[in-house]
């Protein structure tokens, strides 16, 4: 048995939400359907989830609507109306949308996950009506019915494991069920969203709740690439891959697929299928525990992440345990997360995601610092770029770090940070942002040549 989850792209308009149907038809495995809201039809097109988020402030600051409602009721009746759906299930649909505003909510936070998570539970409550008019035995399946309780945070919620059990129940379900992705309920009956992007974390959830075999997650690329096919021409597409790749390459910058969606895959051992709406017959990207290592390609992926910024720390006779607990505390403070801290005798430096720090939140923390810890010099840079090597074929293999820094040296790419022991699977260079595509494009070309 299978779980599909479609993305906002796969469902922006009938003629997409037509390819979903045949899929779901081709494949009576496929029995457990998680949809996103519809996406955008074409560049410059307004997701609905973006539209419903206007509609929330609309509500929140006593503002007129229609406008916006009648753009988000449009975009599901083109799909209602392709398929012929029944005036009257269209009707509930419509008045749901139109009646966000009048339901209680505990406060504005949940009013906004609410009205966000609409988008996917009424494109449920209309594939599901598509489905059966395409004679597929379809039924719409509420995350409340299914047991899907999270916890109290309205717009990063997680799943409370006790929900797998309940989950579980609907494993032996002969029909099709449709569930919206991204939100759950807490304990108070209350919608929580998950990050952006959720669906695919409903996906997996439902995936280990059911103990399926497999999880296809439908979007709109054939597979995972090597590299940013933006920045590499035709690279190579990885067929498989492991959880620990895929989370790793994540971090820099993978987003094809919600690297928390992961979790309850890796925990309940399934294999997760990425696949092209648009090709679907094409292999696309299975990830699992193990793969077999081709010899020849130790490297699965190459993948770079811009906007890191690093305060150099320098101190004579440097105490690097009370200074580390020092920086720690501070950070913790200003509710501030940093990823790297390389160290030398006497100096270190502090890597983190620069778009936490305003300029005066910079201001205030650099004085913080130098007040806790009297440095000989402190300073910050910014617009780094962290650029990781990946690949299951690393570990235990002698030469690759020459070949990476021999390669980067070729393209004249100063190295700031090196980081190699943390993962064995994957090498990290911290490097200017301005330089990254030319980074990438020399690491491909030597760990993927001739292809």
């Amino acid at each position: 048995m299978k779980v599909v989850k479609f993305g906002g792209s796969s469902l922006a308009n009938s003629a997409q939400v037509s390819k979903v149907v045949n899929i779901i038809k081709a494949d009576d495995q496929r029995r457990f359907v998680v949809v996103s809201a519809p996406g955008k039809r074409f560049d410059g097109d307004i997701k609905v989830t973006d539209l419903l988020i206007q509609y929330a402030k609309a509500t929140l600051n006593d503002e007129p609507s229609e406008t916006i409602t009648g753009q988000i009721i449009a975009r599901y009746e083109e799909i209602a109306t392709a398929f012929k759906i029944p005036q009257a299930a269209f009707e509930q649909i419509k008045n749901t949308i139109l009646n966000l505003p009048h339901l209680d909510y505990q406060d504005d936070a949940y009013l906004m996950a609410a009205f966000k998570a609409h988008g996917e539970k009424m494109n449920a409550v209309l594939i599901a009506q598509v489905l059966k008019a395409a004679g597929v035995n379809a039924k719409f399946l509420d995350p409340k019915d299914a047991g899907l309780v999270v916890t109290d945070s309205p717009d990063d919620a997680e799943i409370i494991p006790s929900s797998y059990e309940r989950i579980s129940e609907w494993a032996d379900s002969k029909l099709v069920r449709v569930i919206p992705g991204f939100f759950g309920y807490n304990d108070q009956g209350q919608i929580c969203t998950f990050s952006r992007g959720g669906s695919d974390i409903t996906g997996a959830i439902i995936a280990r709740g059911v103990h399926a075999k497999r999880y296809e997650n439908f979007t709109d690329v054939d597979a995972i690439y090597a590299a940013n096919p933006q920045v590499v021409h035709h690279p190579i597409a990885i067929h498989n891959m492991t959880f620990r790749e895929m989370r790793e390459l994540s971090y820099a910058g993978f987003s094809v697929f919600h690297d928390e969606a992961l979790i309850p895959a890796i925990q309940g051992d399934i294999q997760v299928v990425v696949k092209n709406t648009n090709h679907p017959s094409e292999r696309g990207t299975s990830i699992t525990s193990h793969k077999r290592v081709n010899p020849a390609y130790p490297v699965s992926g190459i993948a770079s992440s811009p906007n890191f910024c690093g305060i150099y720390i320098r101190k004579y006779m440097l105490d690097k345990k009370r200074f580390s607990q020092k920086i720690l505390k501070l950070l913790a403070e200003y509710d501030l997360s940093y990823e790297h801290m390389p160290s030398g005798i006497d100096d270190l430096t502090v890597i983190m995601r620069q778009d936490q720090l305003t300029p005066e939140l910079e201001d205030t923390l650099i004085r913080e610092l130098v007040i806790a810890l009297r440095p000989d010099e402190i300073h910050i840079s910014h617009n780094y770029a962290l650029l990781m090597v990946v690949g299951e074929g690393m570990a235990n293999r002698t030469g690759i770090m020459s070949k990476a820094t021999d390669a980067l040296a070729r393209q004249n790419v100063k190295l700031i940070m090196v980081n190699q022991g943390a993962s064995e699977i994957s090498m990290m260079f911290g490097i200017k942002q301005d330089e990254a595509k030319v980074a990438i494009k020399a690491l491909y070309d030597t760990f993927f040549p001739d292809l």
